[in-house]
């Protein structure tokens, strides 16, 4: 208990320094006041160069935002030269675009060494979210390493030790072996956080872009019931991602203390009612009917924030794929004592090389697409994590121009 205290304290006086660059002094002034009362400590640069400048003369920063678009150097080329140094290459950065996010841009910043895109005009409270989880990797990281400097200590000062000693010894390095398995469950817990952040979230933020797109293009345009219907979407949308996103927090926050998943009893259709709440504007926006066709009667036992995201994650391929005025329908029924839950589209569908291709990991394309829309597969990647987690399965059936249907297992309660 007395070591958990002491390393929570060397973690919370660890200092956090991170270096801001923007040519725009309004910018950079946005960005502090908005990270300013998590106590950290900022370097500013109004250019490239600039930046470079402050990086040879201060060690140890934890993170960089980095506006893309700057003159003379931009970001991109500001992030090649700092990478090309090894005492920096270490260094996250996260780049800040008033662009949109563009394959091509987005390969070419990942490219440089991005490790996340902030979007301007940003959110405040993602910015601060996006910010704790480098900042906390960092101080994790740092604790691991002078927990590691120490364990190379202590294994020196063993060679010198009377034989006397042995079982003092023995007790002192199984506590330092339980304490580095603690921060690299705590690693693996943050790498699970952001994928569930990048793909949970993603999808409600592109209804409330395509509703505020609406709003500002051509105001004048709509009718009052017109601006209602929008203004309602960007307002329910808002608040169930404000919930969704407490929730991957809390969720997050137990995956710290303890290395597993937390399955609760779950009314199937109910949650899968409530995983699909935030889907509805993209299907609406394509005419695509959202069909929840699963029987009241049947529960689960299934941690509810993977369950969630696994729905999410198939159906917003679904909705993807599937032509104006199609429809996506989720069903279930019960498998000996496995709950097996359909999700099925009349999508563009996909090859059966494709469907070969899907589980293997490292090599997995996206949930759905024709033979030339392979993606990066780390969607179902996640999926397929999250349903091996509850003991179940999960498999695809598909036809070119007919249609996809994925299923998977998961314990019935």
């Amino acid at each position: 208990m007395g070591m958990t205290k002491d390393n929570d304290k060397m973690v919370s006086e660890i200092p956090i320094k991170i270096l801001l660059v923007d040519d725009n002094d309004n910018n950079l002034l946005s960005m502090e006041v908005a990270l300013e009362k998590e106590g950290y400590v900022f370097f500013k640069a109004a250019s490239g160069r600039e930046a470079l400048r402050i990086l040879l003369k201060e060690d140890d920063f934890s993170l960089i935002l980095l506006d893309v678009k700057m003159p003379i150097m931009d970001g991109y080329e500001t992030a090649e030269l700092i990478y090309e140094r090894d005492k920096l290459k270490d260094i996250p950065i996260i780049f800040i675009t008033a662009h949109e996010y563009e394959e091509a841009s987005m390969f070419k910043g990942y490219q440089a060494g991005a490790v996340d895109y902030v979007r301007k005009p940003f959110t405040p409270e993602i910015l601060r979210l996006k910010v704790a989880v480098f900042a906390e990797l960092f101080k994790k990281n740092r604790l691991l390493k002078q927990q590691e400097e120490k364990l190379q200590i202590i294994n020196n000062d063993l060679m010198l030790l009377n034989l006397d000693l042995e079982q003092r010894v023995l007790e002192r390095t199984i506590e330092l072996e339980n304490l580095n398995h603690q921060l690299k469950s705590l690693n693996l817990s943050k790498d699970k956080f952001l994928s569930v952040l990048s793909h949970d979230l993603r999808n409600p933020f592109t209804a409330l872009l395509i509703a505020s797109d609406k709003l500002n293009d051509d105001p004048e345009s709509l009718n009052p019931a017109q601006i209602k219907q929008l203004s309602n979407i960007i307002h329910r949308t808002s608040n169930k991602l404000l919930n969704q996103l407490n929730d991957v927090i809390e969720w997050a926050k137990k995956q710290s203390k303890k290395a597993n998943f937390n399955p609760e009893k779950i009314r199937l259709d109910m949650g899968i009612e409530e995983s699909l709440e935030l889907l509805k504007p993209n299907a609406a926006q394509k005419g695509i009917k959202l069909q929840n066709k699963t029987p009241g009667n049947i529960f689960v036992k299934a941690d509810a924030l993977m369950l969630r995201s696994i729905i999410q994650n198939l159906v917003t391929n679904a909705i993807k794929y599937t032509p104006q005025g199609g429809s996506v329908i989720i069903n279930a029924k019960w498998d000996e004592r496995m709950v097996c839950v359909f999700v099925e589209d009349s999508g563009v569908g996909m090859t059966h090389e494709i469907q070969q291709k899907l589980f293997s990991e490292g090599n997995s394309p996206s949930l759905s697409g024709t033979n030339n829309e392979i993606g990066s597969g780390l969607g179902l990647l996640l999926v397929n994590d999250f349903v091996a987690q509850h003991g179940g399965s999960i498999d695809v059936e598909s036809a070119v121009g007919k249609g996809t249907t994925f299923k998977f297992t998961i314990p019935g309660s």
